[in-house]
């Protein structure tokens, strides 16, 4: 037998005005308004969209316009997102192929959010490489 652990974790009900304070501290420029900021972090573009009343925030990066990639990376980005991309998913969105993290907004702490930016930066970062947002690889991808 296993020894089973119980934890609880208390949501943080993350809300804009988190969001705004944590995007301060870590990003080097941000444009935008509430609900809808757009940043740099490192060397990369973001834009973080919320709706507080649906629930919902999404954080994502652009990688590449979609007329610029051919079918083997597109193979790669939907095997990376069940293996490498974890929590990221690689997204094609108005021609655009995007490193995005989708989540219900209340749910996310301080930690999250901000591990959420560090992978979306990871994976849009390697892609075309080793297409992944962490070190860590869930289950061996067939080669």
């Amino acid at each position: 037998m296993f020894p089973m652990f119980a934890t609880t974790a208390t949501a943080q009900k993350m809300d804009n005005k988190k969001i705004a304070k944590l995007l301060g501290g870590v990003a080097d420029s941000i444009n935008g308004q509430t609900g809808y900021w757009q940043f740099k972090y490192f060397d990369r573009y973001f834009i973080l969209i919320t709706d507080e009343t649906n629930n919902r925030m999404r954080i994502m990066s652009p990688i590449a316009n979609e007329a610029d990639l051919d079918d083997v990376y597109f193979k790669k980005a939907l095997e990376a997102n069940y293996h490498s991309a974890l929590d990221v998913k690689y997204a094609l969105a108005e021609n655009i192929m995007w490193s995005v993290f989708i989540h219900p907004l209340k749910a996310l702490n301080d930690d999250q959010l901000l591990d959420a930016i560090s992978q979306v930066y990871a994976a849009a970062a390697t892609f075309g490489y080793s297409y992944s947002s962490t070190n860590f690889v869930f289950g061996k991808p067939q080669e």
